[in-house]
């Protein structure tokens, strides 16, 4: 059934997004709160299934609202993160930025809802081209160089999704409708779309654009860029390939890498953004699974991944904007001036590394339990291993060498550090309510997801698998303290490669470019320049002495083509004017025997 009473979330945004310059002082703070908060109620109250919104354009019918429980759990957390992010920047009075992330997040939304190819393809370029604005708006020397970046890979990205659709539109005869593929017999269409849908994943080696650009972001754009764009991805992989088993091992490597760079990392956000790569992974994974479970796990996994990273980011966020600070060894002993900011961090922490009673414990396990049920048994043990690096830097690693630890802060850190505003701190204490609440009351979650769910997380062989990895990790991260204390220092990443390999083609490219525009200039410098100042030369004597001067004028020219011919010899232009000859010969020897 297709129905076109409908008004879809992401207009109240852009329409939103738009008024806002029109607001001024309270009535400004109401509309920030209010804008998000219709959002997530006209998402909450769609429960039929069906199409929405149908327009028709050219020969195509576009489907702007596919409602379903699987687009309607993305939609649902995406619309609550909305109203958590804009709390948490309510303090900011740059407008643009609001507008920014509220552009990007009705972006996310209208992929969400997109039941065709092309409206999905507007709005996934809304995303990329909305989100950049978060990186920009950091102001700071490198802001524009990382957002650029940023924008060059998710063009790239997008050309390659848009590359998959046409050649699947011409494929099926014109279908552009956004529906499963066939993933046991996959063309080339089809390995584009998903290629387009990875690179948003942040999928290695094309990632490395995520922990440069979200450690970049503004304090608050980081909360929503760790929020969407990848979670956008893991949604539409859900939706068109579940069941591509190439998804499972990217899944795993995406799981080991990220905790990798993590643990080698020095700064706050950047070594979280790496962590999104990791916990990303287990996503693709489940996506590549394909079973109900698999899937079931992605979701929640991505519902729960939303929240605590995006409390973490929080907290590390009040932290840069309290001592303008991220780096660990430019903190430490901060648990006495930031107490509040320390207990959220550490529920989001805790969180993300799988603690019982907490979000992750519920979700994670699914995509694992999943694993080994399909018996991908290599999968599910480094799945459980990546899970130790979680908590051993995310749940220890971040709160103890910013609160704890060797205190590295300057006496102009140490008197600037505080608890944040009221706004942060309450969308702090909203995000971890709903960590504890998913973790603790599991049918909260449960029900939403797309599948029936037959799955119990708190037995008691999981509870104590859960606790012994725990507990061993943080025995290894005390014991081997010193050999982890964060240090100054860089990483080389898989990006070396193609930024090395680009910066050779364009050393390549110039080296011609540079000769022809030498030689041409030459040319023209001998034989066009030359010529018209043996002219001029000649016209301005003739003026000067009439008819009678005319022995002098050409007796003038003689001398100026002279002067230049004994310049040529004296080797000032020796040798840009023999290949311009060579040239020249060329192209007359290739004339006359053409």
């Amino acid at each position: 059934m297709i129905t076109d009473t409908w008004l879809h979330p992401s207009l109240i945004l852009i329409c939103g997004a738009l008024l806002l310059p029109f607001f001024k002082g309270m009535a400004r703070r109401t509309f920030l709160i209010l804008i998000p908060v219709l959002t997530f109620i006209n998402v909450w109250q769609f429960s039929p299934e069906g199409m929405w919104g149908a327009v028709n354009f050219l020969d195509w019918q576009l489907i702007f609202g596919r409602i379903d429980r699987l687009s309607q759990v993305f939609a649902y957390i995406m619309s609550l993160m909305c109203i958590i992010g804009t709390l948490y920047g309510l303090h900011v009075e740059d407008d643009l930025q609001h507008i920014a992330a509220w552009t990007y997040v009705a972006g996310s939304l209208g992929v969400i809802y997109a039941g065709d190819f092309l409206v999905l393809f507007l709005f996934w370029e809304v995303m990329a081209f909305s989100s950049v604005f978060l990186v920009w708006f950091r102001k700071r020397e490198n802001s524009l160089a990382i957002g650029f970046r940023y924008l060059l890979v998710h063009t790239a990205g997008g050309l390659i999704l848009l590359a998959g659709i046409l050649l699947r539109f011409k494929e099926t005869g014109g279908d552009i409708s956004f529906v499963h593929l066939d993933v046991t017999n996959p063309s080339l269409y089809t390995y584009l779309i998903m290629a387009g849908f990875m690179l948003n994943a942040a999928v290695p080696p094309l990632h490395s654009w995520l922990p440069d650009a979200y450690g970049e972001a503004t304090v608050t754009g980081a909360v929503f860029m760790c929020a969407f764009t990848t979670k956008t991805a893991i949604y539409a992989l859900a939706r068109g390939l579940a069941g591509m088993e190439i998804l499972v091992p990217f899944g795993v490597v995406m799981a080991l890498y990220g905790v990798v760079y993590a643990v080698l990392e020095n700064d706050c956000r950047r070594l979280l953004a790496w962590h999104i790569i990791s916990q990303v992974g287990y996503m693709v994974a489940g996506v590549g699974i394909g079973t109900e479970l698999a899937i079931n796990g992605a979701c929640a996994h991505a519902f729960a991944h939303i929240l605590y990273k995006g409390l973490l980011f929080m907290g590390c966020g009040s932290v840069v904007h309290m001592t303008g600070k991220s780096k660990f060894t430019e903190l430490g002993g901060l648990y006495k001036k930031m107490p509040l900011t320390f207990v959220f961090t550490l529920i989001g922490g805790l969180s993300i590394s799988a603690f019982p009673l907490f979000s992750g414990f519920v979700s994670k396990s699914m995509i694992i339990a999943a694993g080994f049920e399909k018996h991908i048994y290599w999968a599910g043990f480094l799945l459980t291993l990546a899970s130790a690096g979680t908590f051993l830097h995310t749940g220890l690693k971040v709160p103890y060498f910013i609160w704890f630890g060797k205190n590295n802060c300057s006496q102009e850190t140490w008197d600037k550090a505080a608890d944040p505003p009221w706004n942060m701190q309450a969308a702090m204490f909203i995000a971890s309510f709903l960590c504890i609440l998913i973790g603790s009351y599991t049918p909260y979650l449960y029900k939403m997801l797309p599948n029936p769910v037959e799955y119990h997380p708190y037995t008691a062989y999981h509870l104590s698998e859960t606790m012994q990895i725990l507990l061993f990790t943080a025995l290894g991260f005390f014991l081997l303290l010193k050999k982890l204390a964060p240090e100054p220092k860089i990483s080389l990443d898989l990006d070396w490669f193609y930024r090395f390999g680009g910066r050779g083609f364009l050393w390549l490219a110039k080296k011609p470019i540079q000769f022809v525009d030498s030689c041409v200039g030459e040319i023209y410098r001998v034989v066009g320049l030359g010529s018209l100042m043996t002219v001029s030369d000649f016209w301005s004597w003739f003026d000067w002495h009439g008819i009678d001067g005319v022995v002098d004028g050409i007796a003038r020219s003689v001398r100026t083509l002279g002067d230049t011919v004994r310049r040529a010899q004296n080797g000032q232009m020796q040798f840009n004017i023999f290949w311009a000859a060579t040239i020249a010969a060329c192209l007359l020897i290739t004339y006359v025997f053409s």
